[in-house]
């Protein structure tokens, strides 16, 4: 996660909202954007669809040099390279307002990018250059009901989590506490509790969407069940949904552990997260984990951790048996809620693949992922961490069964997503990072073909991107997205205005 200068001397040269030749889709130059990193011409669209936003809801329009500017475009995302500099931001208050902007960035011809609660740190897809941001942050109501709970796209999963907790429920959403609901929910959804009730995306069973003409629908099993399995892991290619009915589950009680091992016992720990992918019980308990291995290139110091949460009430957790009986340098058990265990969970730049469990070849990943990082000590700030996620059979099954399906298509077999997450602290150290997490990922990806252990399933949400999420997907399952895509969204405005992210393509 490198850290960029702020951005200083933020102001807009030559273009005056108030004049009417600035609202001319017409004009050729209406404006220059001067920022930190340099200056930025504003296009024609955007400085259209800025005036007009500004005439018709001048409340929700943020302009450049404003008190607010810095916050929506700065303060509100995790990863530095998301800072970038919109010609306007538009911060809608109900969803009548985010149609009637969609209207006007079309007429306008305007580029855009949406920004929910924050998750996605794809530069560009969720902020702009010299574009509109449409920035959903007051999108933030959350209604607790029996068993469902609707949630708008401003929240983040900690304001959920602790919505639900007076009512002793849990939903399926982000591990930590500042992933934000839409782009976590709309690209698939790691939880703890995969592998009993399926994804994030699997357990929402109503979205209210705004289409590329503005219309405003509700989108479910029964109404508009296309866009409905569309939305299930499509991304941000075919509306802005303005509120998500998601599923809960009466989970009073959680148990959690935290087991930290040194180096000496890294093959048996990567042997535990191989078998916990292929737990595949009937009936099974929900429990899931975060599992990462950090190494400090100075000092060769490497070791592995869990953060465990099981349902229910076991101490020690018991679905954690494969850990608790590695030696361990630190362990702590507790019986918690959802709440205070996400607040200590906060979320820098990942590169995945995926395989099947093998633990002798993961164990040898983790190597040659290790000496690569000596090979770039030298980088300021360097924070490297290995990172494994695994997808059960049982987790993939619940989408095989609830006659709706998602757009991943996995097959029910246990799979290892390993990746590596890595921070840095200056910007000029981003091109040498990129190349080297891009070269070492698919060097290993390689060797995994070799052995018939890769898959080509690339989880979106920590995908460098360079890489293309929809070659893993069945090619029947993108056929018919963008078929979708074409009916929903016939002018293109989230292909070709809103471009940001990973879309399906022209």
């Amino acid at each position: 996660m490198q850290l960029l200068l702020p951005f200083i001397g933020l102001s807009f040269s030559g273009l005056a909202y108030a004049n009417s030749s600035s609202a001319n889709p017409s004009a050729t130059v209406t404006g220059f954007l001067s920022t930190s990193s340099g200056t930025l011409q504003v296009p024609k669209g955007a400085s259209c669809a800025c005036a007009k936003l500004s005439r018709s809801m001048p409340k929700s329009v943020i302009l450049p040099g404003s008190a607010n500017y810095t916050t929506q475009t700065v303060d509100n995302y995790w990863d530095i390279r998301a800072d970038l500099s919109p010609a306007c931001v538009f911060v809608p208050n109900t969803t009548a307002e985010v149609s009637q902007a969609v209207k006007i960035i079309g007429a306008c011809d305007a580029h855009f990018a949406v920004r929910g609660g924050g998750h996605m740190n794809y530069p560009g897809s969720n902020n702009i250059d010299a574009g509109v941001l449409i920035a959903l942050s007051n999108l933030n109501s959350i209604n607790v009901k029996r068993d469902t709970v609707d949630v708008g796209p401003g929240l983040n999963w900690y304001q959920v989590y602790s919505a639900l907790e007076p009512h002793g429920r849990v939903c399926i959403g982000g591990r930590m506490k500042t992933i934000g609901v839409p782009g976590l929910s709309l690209i698939g959804g790691f939880h703890y509790f995969n592998n009993k009730y399926g994804y994030a995306m699997d357990n929402v069973i109503t979205y209210d969407v705004v289409l590329g003409n503005g219309a405003q629908i509700t989108v479910n099993k029964s109404s508009h069940s296309d866009l409905f399995w569309a939305l299930k892991g499509g991304a941000n290619n075919f509306g802005i949904v303005t509120r998500f009915e998601l599923k809960t589950y009466a989970v009073p009680r959680v148990s959690t552990t935290i087991q930290i091992f040194n180096e000496t016992n890294i093959p048996e720990y990567l042997s535990a997260v191989c078998e916990a992918a292929k737990l595949d019980d009937n009936d099974p308990i929900a429990a899931g984990m975060i599992s990462t291995i950090t190494y400090n290139a100075t000092t060769k110091m490497a070791q592995g951790s869990i953060l465990g949460v099981q349902e229910g009430i076991s101490n020690p957790p018991s679905q954690f048996a494969n850990f608790t009986k590695i030696p361990a340098t630190q362990r702590i058990h507790n019986v918690t809620t959802m709440k205070p265990w996400a607040e200590t969970l906060d979320s820098p730049k990942q590169m995945m693949r995926t395989m099947k469990p093998d633990a002798k070849v993961l164990y040898l990943i983790y190597k040659a992922w290790k000496a690569a990082v000596d090979s770039i000590a030298d980088v300021q700030g360097l924070y490297p961490t290995f990172v494994t996620n695994v997808i059960s059979p049982a987790s993939v099954r619940v989408a095989k069964t609830n006659g709706v399906g998602n757009v991943w298509g996995l097959e029910e077999e246990p799979l290892i997503i390993w990746q590596f997450s890595t921070g840095w602290a200056l910007a000029q150290d981003d091109i040498r990072m990129e190349a080297w997490s891009r070269q070492l990922v698919e060097h290993l990806h390689g060797f995994n073909k070799e052995l018939g252990l890769a898959s080509e399933f690339i989880y979106m949400g920590d995908a460098g991107e360079w890489q293309d999420p929809y070659a893993g997907f069945p090619s029947e399952n993108v056929a018919r997205m963008r078929k979708i895509r074409s009916s929903y969204d016939p002018a293109g405005v989230f292909s070709t205005l809103s471009w940001g992210g990973f879309k399906l393509g022209l």
